[in-house]
């Protein structure tokens, strides 16, 4: 017997000595030798009639994001607590095999080490094993999108193969609007800039009769967009500047609480992918380091990327406002100005990441024509590559749109990626659930922004 395997549980119970749960905010720092694994919604239960009472009805279960392990127990680690502890296995022999009684010692005992609650355990228990035992892309259809993940990822990940690729250099980006969470009817974080500017408005009354402001007031969003993004600067600059870094964030996150989806009604950071957020998961357990690379603000993205992504602030990159230090009430403040520092879209990705990350990524996955740059800058490099679009054609289940659109316009990227083999990825084809949640209405169509 190899000290190094896992060790072999008896019961179903001793499922528990595999793996430690528990939950937290990924803005933490991450717990020695877990991983973060994002949330979701899932069905548990039967509707059977043969089935034991106590397994009925079939239900919707929702799990948020939670630490894991990132390896089984092995037979040494069982071994060491053992003799830590004084902790007698059942068999009182050799540790080779563990009890349910012992797997629930050692499990007590690494969450009282880790100092981490216990949250949730048969619903945590149960979403791992629906995520990983059968399919680690439950959402994802078995066509040529889900195919082409899986291969690239084991061709990079396996240690015999010529494609190999260490860890260190297992480097992913993520577009975020679009590509992680949705971007109609308009940019979520102008969305939030828009209810700012209607709660500073009783301040300025010139705003009533000057553009943009005034569409804003009037509810006129076909004149705002019809300012192109000069107007949506304005908007964002008197939104986002002449507060602290701190105050910024605190109203974001006060914001994200409270506001819903002016058409879904849910909350915006429920408006996600449901088959992305398996593809961070997938792909941080087999060694990747996931980074949202978007023209979104970087500092609007930090408050819940952590949280809903399993993405930590320092692998967030975004466009940026400039800073002032200065010091207020006795303290130094980091002070919002209104002035652009840096626009994190289309030529400038490549550039952003070649600052912030100082390696090319060999996986990168976008959107729209914002994103070929990032995409083209990944493909570029040497050894094995993956380059991935989703394309947004399912007007009932999101919204379809492409070419034409104002938001997430997907036009030359879209050729080059049928020219060049990259894969892009059809919602309505390749997605068999876009949402975490279940469609409130599926019969609705949404018409081409």
């Amino acid at each position: 017997m190899r000290s190094a395997q896992p060790v072999n549980p008896i019961v179903a119970d001793a499922f528990l000595l595999l793996t430690t749960f528990a939950t937290g905010s990924r803005a933490a720092p991450p717990p020695d030798g877990m991983i973060w694994i994002s949330g979701g919604e899932f069905t548990t239960g039967t509707n059977d009639p043969r089935s034991f009472p106590n397994e009925r009805p079939a239900h919707r279960v929702e799990v948020d994001g939670f630490w894991m392990d990132t390896h089984d127990v092995t037979n040494d680690e069982f071994k060491k607590f053992a003799d830590a502890t004084g902790h007698i296995t059942t068999a009182e022999r050799k540790v080779d095999w563990a009890s349910s009684m012992d797997a629930r010692r050692y499990f007590q005992k690494m969450i009282k080490l880790k100092r981490l609650p216990i949250f949730r355990t048969i619903a945590l228990l149960a979403f791992v094993i629906r995520a990983f035992a059968a399919d680690p892309l439950p959402s994802w259809n078995d066509t040529a999108p889900k195919k082409a993940i899986m291969t690239f990822t084991g061709r990079v990940t396996d240690s015999n193969s010529p494609d190999f690729v260490p860890p260190a250099g297992r480097i992913a980006t993520f577009d975020n609007d679009g590509t992680l969470w949705a971007e109609q009817p308009v940019y979520f974080q102008f969305l939030y800039a828009i209810d700012q500017v209607k709660a500073l408005a009783p301040r300025h009354p010139e705003w009533k009769t000057e553009e943009p402001f005034n569409h804003v007031l009037t509810g006129d969003m076909k004149g705002l967009l019809a300012g192109g993004e000069k107007s949506l600067m304005k908007i964002v600059a008197v939104s986002h500047s002449g507060m602290t870094t701190d105050e910024f964030d605190a109203a974001v996150g006060e914001w994200l609480a409270k506001a819903r989806h002016p058409e879904t009604g849910r909350p915006y950071t429920k408006m996600v992918y449901q088959p992305m957020l398996e593809l961070l998961t997938y792909l941080r357990v087999n060694g990747f380091k996931t980074y949202i690379v978007s023209g979104g603000g970087v500092e609007f993205m930090r408050v819940f990327a952590g949280d809903v992504y399993g993405i930590p602030p320092e692998q967030v990159i975004g466009s940026q406002g400039k800073l002032k230090y200065e010091i207020l009430d006795g303290k130094p403040a980091l002070v919002k100005l209104p002035d652009p520092q840096f626009i994190d879209d289309k030529e400038g990705k490549p550039i952003a990441i070649e600052t912030y990350i100082g390696r090319r990524p060999i996986a990168a996955f976008g959107n729209s024509d914002g994103d070929e740059q990032m995409l083209e800058w990944t493909m570029a490099g040497g050894g094995a590559r993956f380059a991935l679009l989703v394309h947004h054609d399912d007007a009932t289940r999101e919204w379809a749109y492409d070419r034409a659109s104002r938001i997430g316009r997907l036009d030359t990227a879209l050729d080059e990626a049928h020219a060049k083999g990259w894969t892009v990825v059809s919602m309505k084809s390749d997605w068999n659930r876009i949402f975490p949640f279940e469609p409130t209405n599926p019969t609705e169509t949404k018409t081409n922004p």
